[in-house]
């Protein structure tokens, strides 16, 4: 598996050579383990909020810690990448829509996020900022079995993360489907599609690696 991985994997890099990047789009809460960690109700539909194209990290470029938070989460998520214009997909379609799958790390402001929260405003400031979306490379989903993908972080050589798409509340074709309905999904649009149990606060210094069946799709160093 691993070998197959290797030799289909994309660089983002080599996408953005030939498409735009139009919409980052992500789910929250979308593990039931990660919404028990931070104390926040299972939701019954899914949580959609949006970044902008600012927030992409790519490349491998390291992730400068912004001075308006105190505490930046990392939160390693399976992502997908759109690949055909579409509205309103009918769940059963939905598997065309995209072809390749890869590894992001969206960076929560979690002392912003409470606070906003606390006084019912949005969340883009905590969600949103600049490079808060570090995305990876990719590879062909035909190496896998979508239903059952194993995904980890390592922070520091160690792991922080482990995730599997088994997991999810709400899978991969319900959100392609769900999404379609509010918002026309375009090629090259990326749906971060939900974060498992682990995250937590980093530091400068730290290393994060993200392994999708143990290979190795995205790497990311906080200075």
């Amino acid at each position: 598996m691993i070998d197959k991985l290797y030799d289909k994997k994309i660089t983002f890099a080599a996408f953005k050579q030939s498409r735009l990047i139009m919409k980052i789009i992500c789910i929250g809460r979308n593990y039931i383990e990660h919404a028990k960690e931070l104390s926040n109700p299972i939701p019954k539909s899914p949580l959609i909020f949006m970044k902008p194209s600012t927030a992409l990290l790519t490349d491998g470029k390291p992730f400068y810690h912004p001075a308006f938070s105190q505490n930046i989460h990392y939160e390693l998520e399976v992502v997908l990448k759109i690949c055909k214009n579409g509205k309103a997909i009918q769940a059963q379609f939905a598997e065309t829509y995209y072809q390749h799958i890869g590894l992001g790390i969206d960076f929560t402001a979690r002392d912003l996020q409470d606070s906003l929260k606390d006084k019912g405003q949005p969340w883009e400031l905590a969600k949103a900022f600049d490079h808060s979306a570090c995305v990876g490379d990719f590879v062909d989903k035909s190496t896998l079995d979508i239903r059952s993908i194993k995904f980890n972080l390592t922070k520091n050589g160690q792991t922080a993360q482990e995730g599997n798409t088994s997991d999810l509340i709400f899978n991969f074709d319900y959100l392609i489907s769900y999404i379609s309905q509010y918002f026309t999904l375009q090629v090259g649009d990326l749906i971060f599609t939900g974060t498992p149990a682990g995250v937590g606060k980093v530091a400068i210094g730290d290393s994060y690696e993200g392994f999708l069946e143990g290979n190795r799709l995205i790497e990311c160093k906080i200075k």
